[in-house]
């Protein structure tokens, strides 16, 4: 069995009002073995599409290499922006070893509800996936039990946006479609991106998500 341990922690800027949060980036990053084009932080894949897409809604002009100049362009970007990162798994034991989420046994959830009480100007989280098992928006209903706390929805069209209160702070929730390759078949399934398809020939599932996560970055 192999333990997968989240190898960074979260990244909370002091003037960050949006989290994002995810669950585990691929073992490789916990093991030491980076792909070429890897960077060496929170959503460094090169397999990922997180960076590639806010390099487009912002011309970041990043690179994608496994360098310190690399990881400082992503912290910069993200304390300009007043945006931090706190995926919600701190650990888990996979029988295979790949990045699924379903793969995920015995999981140790990080305590994401303590980190916003820290930092009391975050009013929104950005999941980078949904409800589905294992997801991020999975693991953080299950969190909010914990405290008595749930989700109220607000609205439930793609992407889905919910909202919690912590005493009388209101927190929304934002669930983004996965910035994954394995997430392109649900895109190319919803009738937003069928429809805009039929339009452009040339719009791809990356497009779809660069315009859905302008709205909300």
């Amino acid at each position: 069995m192999f333990i997968h341990r989240h190898p960074y922690a979260p990244f909370i800027p002091e003037n960050a009002t949006k989290l994002i949060v995810g669950t585990l980036p691929p073992p490789r990053f916990s093991m030491g073995q980076l792909k070429p084009g890897d960077v060496n932080f929170c959503y460094g894949s090169i397999d990922g599409q997180l960076w590639p897409i806010l390099d487009a809604i912002f011309q970041l002009n990043l690179k994608f290499e496994d360098t310190q100049e690399a990881i400082l362009q992503r912290k910069n970007f993200l304390k300009s922006r007043g945006i931090g990162i706190c995926d919600i798994v701190e650990s888990a034991e996979r029988s295979k070893i790949d990045a699924s989420d379903l793969g995920m046994q015995n999981i140790t959830l990080r305590d994401v509800v303590g980190y916003l009480k820290q930092y009391p100007k975050v009013d929104t989280l950005l999941f980078t996936g949904g409800n589905s098992k294992n997801g991020p928006e999975y693991f953080f209903r299950k969190h909010l039990k914990t405290y008595g706390l749930k989700l109220r929805v607000i609205s439930n069209e793609v992407p889905r946006i919910h909202e919690f209160s912590i005493g009388d702070r209101l927190i929304s929730t934002v669930s983004l479609t996965a910035p994954s390759g394995a997430a392109n078949r649900a895109v190319g399934g919803m009738s937003l991106y069928k429809q805009i398809k039929r339009t452009n020939s040339k719009f791809t599932t990356q497009d779809f998500r660069i315009m859905q996560y302008r709205e909300f970055f």
